[in-house]
């Protein structure tokens, strides 16, 4: 089946061409914004269970779903053991996420799909802007003492100045959860201004570490603080923690990005991190940010999905769309 059909299942979001929105400009902390906000983790619950459930794409239009789902990846390799091979193999696979075959037959040979951008590591940093050089793959750069972001500040902000000096153009920062939990909210709003002017021109993407937050109403004002500091991104997980991304607390970060914009008109982007690998996942939040946010916030300049196995599952149900069978997962090497 020509994927033109697959794209019109998917109200044409599948293009991934972003609309030109403004940048988040920090402002100072205004506590009216989120103190008299308290979220009912039984409400959120239910409502997230709705959206893997009663909601559901198929056949050529769930091509065109995992297609976008690709394009919002950014696609990520943060092991002690990673080598500069390694994450050349990494890029090699991010500008060729798919085969040639499953791509002539979706009808994308002439703008065939890629993934929203490459995570890796502050010193593997030059080895992926190398490897991705004309590609239109920005690199992205985890920092800030990741995983526990407990480092002395003046050490995280050099780590940021690093990674942007050698090519990144976005910088996942990690907050310090201490001053979530103790309602410093000063405190971790100055760390994360701190943190956005080290970036420059490179984007912010905010870490809350949301599995160590205990409630969704510390979820929800971890996040307004952060957008108030400048964060162009609010994400869930580093991926190292017990609970990772989930449901509920997507749905919690959503909505205070949704209120955020209400009150500023700035436009923050959303990423879930840490244990997505199935494809059925990545609809599912594909699925909440169209019904919370709308078709804008499905592309990738305001919507990503950190993984890396995820991307061999896609490949699989796009290879059992095109040829009606499933393969072994071998057949889609990440590297």
């Amino acid at each position: 089946m020509n994927q033109s059909t697959a794209i019109t299942g998917f109200e044409a979001a599948a293009g991934n061409v972003a609309d030109v929105h403004a940048r988040n400009v920090p402002m100072q902390l205004d506590a009216s914004l989120f103190e008299g906000v308290s979220i009912n983790r039984s409400a959120a619950e239910r409502r997230a269970g709705t959206l893997a459930t009663r909601r559901t794409v198929k056949k050529q239009w769930q091509a065109a779903w995992l297609v976008q789902a690709i394009g919002c990846i950014d696609l990520t390799t943060l092991a002690g053991d990673d080598t500069a091979d390694r994450v050349r193999r990494l890029c090699a696979k991010a500008r060729h996420p798919l085969r040639d075959d499953l791509v002539a037959h979706l009808g994308l040979a002439d703008a065939p799909p890629k993934v929203g951008a490459v995570c890796v590591y502050p010193t593997m940093v030059p080895h992926a802007v190398a490897a991705l050089s004309n590609s239109g793959i920005p690199v992205a750069s985890v920092a800030t003492g990741f995983p526990s972001g407990l480092t002395p500040m003046d050490q995280r902000l050099a780590e940021i100045r690093y990674a942007v000096d050698h090519g990144a153009s976005e910088i996942d920062i990690v907050i310090t959860r201490g001053h979530v939990l103790g309602g410093n909210w000063a405190a971790l709003h100055e760390e994360v201004a701190l943190m956005r002017e080290a970036c420059g021109e490179a984007h912010l993407k905010a870490i809350l570490g949301t599995g160590d937050l205990q409630t969704l109403t510390n979820v929800y004002r971890a996040s307004m603080v952060c957008m108030m500091a400048g964060a162009d991104v609010i994400k869930t997980s580093t991926g190292k923690e017990a609970v990772n991304a989930t449901l509920p607390v997507s749905l919690t970060m959503v909505r205070a990005a949704r209120e955020y914009y209400q009150a500023t008109g700035f436009k923050i982007g959303f990423k879930p991190a840490g244990g997505l690998k199935a494809a059925k996942e990545a609809i599912a939040w594909l699925i909440l940010m169209k019904e919370e946010l709308g078709t804008e916030w499905t592309r990738p300049d305001l919507f990503r999905i950190g993984a890396s196995s995820l991307l061999t599952d896609i490949e699989r149900q796009i290879e059992h769309f095109v040829t009606g069978r499933y393969s072994a997962a071998f057949r889609h090497p990440m590297n």
